[in-house]
This record gives C-alpha cells, sequence and structure tokens, in this order.
C-alpha cells in the first residue's frame, strides 16, 4: 500500500486555502482589469482630492467607458503648478500607488483651451481604485514639473511623452528621447506635424532583402 510523506499530507491539507488565495488574486485582478470599479469609489477620490486642494482640483467628470464590463471613468483637472503635490497626496493619502500611465493630448485648433494636456492615470491595485487627473500646458513654455519623485515609474512615461509632443518635464534625470533618434527633427504626435514626416525616412539607406 502506498501512503504519502508528513511533507505531501501537509500540502494536501494546505491546498483549499492556496485554491482560495488564488481565486482571490484572479478576482482582484478582473477588477483592476475589466473595471468593475463603481463610480462611488473613483468619485470619492474625486472629492478627497477637491477638499484637499481646494481650487487647484476642478472640473469633476465622468463618463462610460467601453470594457468587458461597463464601467466609469472620473477625471480631475489640476493646476499645472500643483501636479507634484496632487500626485503625492493622491499615492500617500487615496492609496493610488500605480502610475499607470502617462500621456497627452494637443489642442492646436481648439480655440480657449491650452496647447496642450498632459493626462495622468493612476491605480490602486489592492481594490481596483482609479483616477484620470490632467493638467493643461501652453504651448510656450511648453513644460511641468516631473512626476519621477513621486512614482519612479514616470520616468520613461515622461520620455515618450517629451519625444512625441515636444513637452518638457521638469527635473526629470534624463530629459531624452526615448521612441527616435537623438537627431530626430520635431515630436512626431503634434497636430502641426507632416502626416508623411520631414523626409527623415529619406535619410537611410534602402535595405533589400537579399542585403538583409
Amino acid at each position: 500500500i502506498r501512503t504519502r510523506s508528513p511533507k505531501h499530507q501537509s500540502q494536501s491539507l494546505t491546498r483549499p486555502n492556496y485554491l482560495r488565495s488564488l481565486e482571490v488574486a484572479r478576482e482582484s485582478f478582473r477588477n483592476t482589469t475589466t473595471g468593475r470599479v463603481g463610480e462611488n469609489m473613483s468619485q470619492a477620490l474625486a472629492e478627497k482630492l477637491q477638499a484637499e486642494f481646494e481650487g487647484s482640483v476642478t472640473d469633476v467628470s465622468s463618463r462610460e467607458v467601453a470594457r468587458s464590463t461597463p464601467s466609469t471613468q472620473v477625471t480631475v483637472r489640476v493646476e499645472r503648478e500643483r501636479i507634484v503635490d496632487v500626485l503625492t497626496f493622491a499615492r500617500d493619502e487615496l492609496g493610488l500607488k500605480f502610475l499607470s500611465d502617462i500621456s497627452a493630448i494637443d489642442y492646436l485648433q481648439m480655440s480657449g483651451a491650452e496647447r496642450f494636456t498632459v493626462i495622468y492615470v493612476l491605480r490602486n491595485i489592492a481594490d481596483g481604485g482609479e483616477l484620470i487627473l490632467k493638467a493643461a500646458v501652453p504651448e510656450e513654455p511648453a513644460e511641468i514639473d516631473s512626476a519621477c519623485s513621486v512614482y519612479k515609474g514616470a520616468n520613461w512615461l515622461e520620455r515618450e511623452v517629451y519625444d512625441m509632443f515636444g513637452i518638457t518635464f521638469l527635473s526629470h534625470p534624463n530629459m531624452t528621447r526615448i521612441l527616435t533618434p537623438d537627431e530626430f527633427d520635431g515630436h512626431p504626435l503634434r497636430k502641426d506635424y507632416p502626416v508623411q514626416g520631414r523626409g527623415f525616412r529619406d535619410r537611410f539607406p534602402v535595405i533589400s532583402r537579399d542585403a538583409s
């Protein structure tokens, strides 16, 4: 008769607990990736920001987004000069410890708006909380304080925005291009950048299949 060793018996006894922990982890992941976050949670985060930074955090808005399950994104506008303070508060006091993304929009043809808006997507991995911050940035000077002192993951994200839009992040440890060569002329995602480029492709030799 084959019997299990005490080691295997112990593992067998703890297996239900292991499976339960695994299911909890999977459910948490589904909540954060499919948007099963109630509008009330994100709205509460936005209201706490407004209360802490009265006058500097404005225009709370929400919209339905197309995900695998219905969800609502809540967005707030932040004064450019307070962006580091707001991000620090969001991380330390609101539990938004994960900077999911930094991007930008060019409002070249929209009258009454600053040329650019920098967008920060913040998440709480534990409970699925999410908040989007938007900071308006003028055309001149197109610059805003770096978030690297708050979120180390901002480093490459800010370099990408700089490369594509020409927005400088002050106090960034290495404000250089990350997607295009250093000698690249211009910033490709600006609305005034030519669709066909500026002849940059012509500077490189054509490599045939035989020669590659």
